[in-house]
């Protein structure tokens, strides 16, 4: 993993949505790709349960670019850009370029700028879109559609109607050929899946580090996205023989990792490690209140997995032939249990993307001159939590840590 591409990425805590309108809270691109992965994760899930082949794969890897687009082009609004390819094709094929050339010297890892050139290609139509991926963006467009739908739903309620109905009317327009797919239906009558994302979106109003001020600010839900992309990142790097379910598993539940805090409120480590047993108590706490406040919004099609997602999260773990969880040593995972009906999820992984967030989060306000004993000594806790020379996933994280600040 290199330091500038981490870096790069973690611009999208800074670039803000809506900037030329009134916003009761902040809106910034790493929440909006955070909230825009898990309505595509509902809607896909019910476009499975209806027989649809749905590629996560593609689907991960295209959020990703998206957010590496966006922050790329953060002054350029997508209705311009929507402009550029339809009447100046090839200004826009430029731009592309443009874009990938911003990150030639950022992703060392020749097979994902590949994936990523590739994309931008499909996006552009300089590439055809196999057929098999027809689904597969059917449900990713309509998520970023409706993501964009709930943002201008929360302003519109500090923004008088004027300065808003073109572009609500725009936004109806663009959401109507997505319109088949039924858990967007469901989210757009406000079922029982639309209160689970009134949930998630909590997370978006939740600052991390809300004891200290931070250059950027940064929500949970932000942070979660930020953690899923780490996850992918790194584990190509570490484990690039993971199989496709693995590597999955793993970017999902880094994105759900904090889903309890939707209903908890965020718990700091130094309060969760007060005392010796605190951890296990908040954690048992944090699984009756999802059981009881969360899982009632999910639907049978999602719930069992988002519950395999959120439970013992940071640990490495697979299913048995029966469905049941079970921890698993990371040599076992990369042996007898790297196959698809595993379900095998890299916890420990996430666990340290989830440290590498928080330090980084950390050294970038210290960086930038706002800084306070919570951020130093959070930033020093994390560096000392792995010692020199531990091996975890592959990867001697103190090592990696250090080189990350």
């Amino acid at each position: 993993m290199e330091k500038n591409l981490a870096l790069k990425i973690f611009e999208g805590f800074s670039i803000q949505r809506w900037n030329d309108l009134v916003r009761p809270f902040e809106l910034v691109e790493m929440d909006k790709a955070g909230e825009k992965m898990i309505l595509a994760y509902i809607i896909g899930k019910y476009e499975e349960k209806n027989g649809k082949h749905i590629d996560w794969n593609w689907m991960i890897y295209a959020s990703v670019f998206d957010l590496l687009k966006k922050i790329a082009l953060c002054d350029i609004k997508a209705p311009v850009q929507q402009m550029l390819k339809r009447e100046f094709p090839e200004e826009y094929m430029r731009l592309n370029e443009w874009v990938l050339n911003q990150y030639k010297s950022l992703i060392t890892d020749e097979e994902l700028f590949s994936k990523f050139t590739i994309y931008i290609g499909q996006k552009a139509g300089s590439f055809p879109l196999p057929k098999n991926l027809v689904d597969s963006l059917h449900v990713y467009s309509a998520a970023h559609k409706y993501s964009t739908m709930r943002e201008l739903e929360m302003i519109s309620l500090v923004n008088e109607k004027e300065r808003l109905s073109n572009i609500e009317k725009q936004l109806h327009k663009e959401i109507q050929p997505y319109l088949d797919l039924e858990g967007l239906q469901k989210l757009i009558t406000h079922q029982k899946e639309f209160d689970f994302i009134l949930k998630i979106e909590q997370l978006r109003f939740q600052t991390r580090w809300n004891q200290t001020p931070r250059i950027p600010q940064t929500s949970v839900l932000g942070h979660c996205f930020y953690v899923a992309v780490m996850t992918l990142l790194l584990g190509r790097e570490s484990n690039p023989k993971m199989c496709e379910k693995r590597v999955i598993n793993n970017f999902f539940s880094a994105l759900f990792h904090d889903l309890p805090e939707s209903v908890t409120r965020d718990i700091i480590s130094p309060v969760k490690q007060a005392t010796d047993d605190l951890p296990n108590i908040v954690k048992k706490i944090e699984d009756e209140i999802v059981n009881k406040e969360l899982l009632p919004f999910m639907d049978k099609c999602f719930s069992d997995e988002v519950m395999y997602y959120t439970s013992d999260e940071f640990a490495d773990r697979i299913k048995d032939e029966k469905g049941k969880m079970i921890h698993v040593s990371f040599e076992e995972l990369n042996t007898k249990y790297n196959e698809n009906k595993y379900e095998p999820v890299d916890g420990k992984l996430v666990r340290i993307c989830d440290h590498l967030s928080a330090l980084m989060e950390a050294d970038i306000s210290i960086n930038h001159g706002i800084t306070s004993y919570h951020l130093t000594e959070g930033r020093k806790g994390i560096l000392n939590h792995y010692k020199p020379g531990q091996i975890i996933s592959g990867i001697d994280v103190n090592e990696f840590y250090h080189k990350m600040i």
